[in-house]
């Protein structure tokens, strides 16, 4: 390793670290225990720990196409440890485990097959080159993944059990909506994309003609519904859990996700008419009719 690789780790990694320990930290309150730790606690070092061993075969091949697959195995592994580890699950322990469990392996599977199809993922291009960005990229996933699942974890972990009620209901109901809008965003670009005569297009139609990103919209609004279902059961710094959706957002619109591919999308089609016309009318995430006669 040379000194950027050692500075990385030395500096980058233990931040991460920290971070993920005060997320544990706040989550365990008025949580359940098990073995002498806090089962929110045990959850989010797992997440952390299956990382660092699926980091292993995947430096050693230089390969991340199981990346994204792992991903989606960890929050099913977590949220599964969650909930068997509790000592009395309950109707809304069973509803969030049910409802990340159905997301992640629809999810997994999608993104799995389209990296498998496509050969490479560009995103790690480079970075698989590199020890200590492509552990930290691992590493950053397992915060991801604590930090999406801290709600549905506070509450599955919670000593208090209060009956499913309205806001079970508001929050399945929202996260049905986001789920299926994610979905079907999906599915109409994968046909679009299947296309030989779309070959080098960008896609305007369906779910598209409303967002330039209404697959990451409808991401943001499932975990929303995620958060409703947990309130009635938060408690003192359990409500941390409420970063959840927050953090999903700024991740999808500040950092990874729609800046990567906006700016991927001007490199590419950037000065066409048809599509400097697509972004001008189109909103970028929040679904709306597109906006008539901009030029």
């Amino acid at each position: 390793m040379n000194k950027e690789d050692i500075l990385r780790i030395f500096v980058a990694f233990p931040i991460i670290i920290m971070v993920a320990a005060g997320l544990a930290a706040a989550g365990s309150q008025n949580g359940a225990i098990e073995f002498g730790f806090p089962i929110f606690g045990l959850a989010i070092a797992l997440a952390f720990i299956i990382q660092w061993l699926a980091f292993l075969p995947a430096y050693a091949l230089k390969t991340e196409k199981f990346y994204d697959l792992t991903g989606s195995l960890t929050y099913l592994s977590v949220t599964a440890l969650a909930v068997f580890l509790s000592p009395s699950p309950d109707g809304r322990a069973w509803l969030l485990f049910a409802m990340v469990a159905v997301w992640a392996v629809r999810l997994g599977s999608f993104l799995f097959l389209r990296i498998r199809s496509a050969g490479e993922d560009r995103r790690f291009r480079e970075i698989k080159q590199s020890f200590s960005r492509f552990l930290i990229a691992w590493t950053l996933q397992g915060l991801w993944v604590a930090f999406s699942l801290a709600a549905a974890l506070a509450a599955i972990t919670s000593q208090m059990r209060v009956e499913l009620g309205l806001f079970a209901l508001a929050g399945f109901l929202v996260w049905a909506f986001g789920f299926a809008v994610e979905v079907i965003a999906d599915r109409q670009k994968s046909a679009f994309k299947a296309r030989p005569e779309n070959e080098g297009k960008f896609i305007t139609t369906g779910l598209w003609v409303w967002s330039r990103h209404p697959n990451y919209f409808g991401e943001i609004v499932l975990w929303i519904g995620v958060l409703i279902i947990t309130v009635p059961v938060l408690n003192g710094w359990q409500w941390v859990a409420l970063i959840s959706p927050i953090f999903i957002t700024l991740l999808l619109t500040r950092i990874s996700g729609i800046p990567m591919l906006e700016a991927r999308a001007d490199e590419k089609w950037g000065g066409q008419a048809e599509y400097e016309q697509y972004k001008a009318s189109t909103p970028m995430l929040v679904p709306r009719p597109p906006k008539k006669g901009v030029e």
